[in-house]
């Protein structure tokens, strides 16, 4: 076999030639060389042993073949042999790259069965985590080659927040091991051979707008292209919990399916400002377990409404009630909210707009870290692909939470009143006990 000549990587890419967990992923921001060093291992792999059968993976075909297909035929100079009909390169040794793409969901199930020693998925981030998850189980064979799937990955698509997950942030759930994922995080400033021949580039991403210039210039993963909220940043928007005065009117809105109940409960200041502090996030319910799991969780505590999306009221044909008379008759009577999608999303962004107070940046909706998921997919949603004015309704899972949270937003939810007017209101012997105890529940 020819001797392979593999220039000189830069340090980043080093790493990740390097690196030995199962799921290794490069990347971060743009020009950092992510689709060579795929290119680069993919040959060190089929040098190293043979008989390896690695598969690649972009989106599309025609983005496979541009950024890799041909590349590899100039880089390969002769090494191994590309069959069109079976769209691989067969080595001498007899090892195999194979390529494929997954535009659809359904496209990756053509690879059920099959077994793979390495698997790279170039541009993870626009696979989803059904995508991602169903090819680990390709991954294995009864020899002693490594058995890794590599990642390359920018900010933004369809699979930002599970990448991000895994990667970025290591929340694993059960089945999932710490060990078994590494992040090599790159820039264009570490890919030398690009800055040399393309000083420009650098000056472009420069000139990018803030939200893609923080992603594909500083590989930000709190935003990338396609954001709906671009105004969503933890340091302001997630606030230190604090105890909620019980004179602040409390509002809880939810969103309802088998698949999720998403339940927030927003208390209002008296200067209008809106904290959310606690969340329900629970799938599997049914209608009557749901409204039990509402319940139970705001026990005590006064509410001026419960928001709630209007196909709640749709008869069931199994019972003849619809969920709203199920939630009623468990103590838990729901508000028809107004189910306008594009002008909640508009709502929603002025109550996360950021505005600067005393010198620092605030926004009038903050969250309690404890809703969790709220945090994490208010920032994932993209824009709809066929009205940006839209979020988009897929991934589903992102979409439980914010949908929840803009049902409250669209409900012109009114602001606490001062304490002292408040008060003025109460009969004098309440008033009296107010005084003693601060914060009595009086609406």
């Amino acid at each position: 076999m020819e001797k392979l000549d593999f220039g000189r990587p830069n340090e980043k890419q080093r790493l990740f030639f390097e690196a030995k967990s199962r799921f290794v992923a490069y990347g971060g921001a743009r020009g950092g060389g992510k689709s060579w060093a795929v290119r680069k291992k993919a040959q060190l792999l089929a040098v190293r042993y043979p008989g390896i059968r690695m598969l690649l993976l972009r989106r599309t075909l025609p983005e496979l073949r541009e950024n890799h297909i041909l590349p590899l035929h100039k880089e390969l100079g002769g090494m191994a042999v590309y069959r069109e009909t079976d769209r691989a390169f067969l080595f001498e040794n007899g090892s195999r790259l194979r390529f494929g793409y997954c535009d659809s969901e359904r496209d990756v199930l053509q690879y059920q069965g099959q077994e793979f020693d390495v698997i790279f998925i170039d541009e993870a981030t626009q696979f989803s985590f059904y995508q991602f998850s169903t090819l680990t189980a390709c991954l294995r064979g009864a020899n002693d080659f490594p058995k890794r799937m590599y990642l390359t990955c920018n900010p933004g698509g369809v699979g930002h927040e599970w990448v991000k997950r895994l990667f970025i942030r290591r929340e694993y759930r059960p089945g999932e091991k710490a060990e078994d994922y590494s992040f090599i995080p790159a820039r264009v400033y570490d890919n030398r051979a690009l800055l040399e021949r393309d000083p420009g580039y650098v000056s472009m991403l420069q000139g990018l707008p803030n939200d893609l210039r923080r992603a594909w210039l500083d590989g930000d993963w709190n935003i990338f292209a396609g954001q709906y909220f671009t105004e969503f940043r933890e340091e302001i928007h997630v606030a230190e919990a604090f105890a909620v005065p019980a004179r602040w009117r409390r509002y809880v809105a939810l969103d309802y399916g088998l698949d999720m109940l998403a339940g927030y409960w927003v208390a209002l200041d008296e200067r209008g400002r809106a904290w959310v502090y606690r969340e329900v996030y629970q799938s599997g319910l049914i209608v009557s377990e749901a409204a039990d799991r509402i319940r139970e969780a705001g026990r005590g505590e006064k509410i001026c409404a419960y928001l709630a999306p209007p196909d709640l009221w749709n008869r069931r044909q199994d019972t003849g009630k619809s969920a709203a008379e199920i939630f009623g008759e468990r103590g838990v009577f729901l508000q028809k909210a107004d189910n306008r999608r594009v002008q909640g999303w508009y709502d929603l962004k002025e109550w996360l707009h950021p505005f600067e107070e005393q010198g620092k940046l605030t926004a009038r909706l903050r969250i309690f870290p404890e809703c969790v998921n709220l945090i994490r997919c208010l920032p994932a949603l993209q824009r709809d692909r066929d009205d940006p004015n839209d979020c988009a309704g897929e991934p589903h899972e992102l979409t439980h939470g914010p949908d929840a949270l803009r049902y409250f937003a669209a409900g012109r939810p009114a602001p606490s009143l001062p304490a002292q007017k408040e008060m003025r209101l109460l009969p004098r012997a309440l008033q009296t006990e107010e005084r003693e105890e601060g914060d009595v529940l009086r609406w």
